[in-house]
């Protein structure tokens, strides 16, 4: 067994790597020359020994924003949690100090979507939201602070792109406030990113100086 767990690639060893990686991927997606290939058995014994992603996503579940496709890499590379939204909340928040304290991340990357739904209903009249089901509200909710003072635009997607935008750099905020996460930070374990991907394009802007990251 020992012999199949070699087959995994050699560890990307810093932030910088894991976003140099995030990029390369996102170029191959995008321009369509992939290099992911149909997994073998091999390829997945491989992964029974332990697990070595290189960094953690925060995404949102819309079901057009297949994190790892995305970024074309293999198993076990990323560490990802899904939620509507891509919104900081006590799993995922649980999750991700799991990922930072015993996997060996680099990289942490919030990354919201063109035509965001959970945003979009962040944007609703206050009537409209409380037509939704409580979870679903308490949801909503945990984005409406980074929408509440959008700047006046008057084309509809530039709005929904500055929206999304705005609640990955809350999101990120909140996230790097948390303890484990600061203090891992701190001492150079890891960066926490935003990204911005467009379904349209295939293509993934990366949020990575504090200048692009500040809410």
């Amino acid at each position: 067994m020992e012999e199949i767990a070699s087959l995994q690639p050699a560890r990307i060893q810093d932030a910088e790597a894991a976003i140099q990686a995030l990029k390369d991927g996102n170029a191959r997606f995008f321009s369509g020359h992939s290099g992911r290939s149909d997994v073998g058995a091999n390829e997945r014994r491989a992964q029974i020994m332990e697990q070595t992603p290189f960094a953690a996503v925060l995404a949102c579940s819309d079901s057009r924003v297949p994190v790892e496709l995305v970024f074309d890499v293999g198993l076990g590379d990323l560490f990802v949690v899904r939620v509507a939204g891509n919104v900081i909340g006590e799993s995922g928040l649980g999750t991700l100090e799991y990922a930072t304290e015993h996997l060996d991340i680099h990289l942490i990357v919030v990354m919201g979507h063109e035509g965001c739904g959970a945003v979009a209903a962040a944007l609703m009249p206050e009537d409209a939201i409380a037509q939704e089901p409580d979870n679903l509200q308490r949801l909503i909710r945990r984005i409406q602070p980074s929408v509440r003072d959008l700047p006046r635009i008057r084309d509809k997607k530039a709005r929904m792109r500055e929206a999304v935008l705005s609640n990955v750099r809350h999101q990120v905020a909140l996230l790097r406030d948390q303890p484990v996460i600061q203090a891992a930070e701190a001492r150079g374990q890891i960066r926490v990113i935003g990204a911005f991907y467009e379904i349209g394009s295939g293509a993934v802007d990366f949020l990575t100086e504090e200048e692009d990251l500040r809410p």
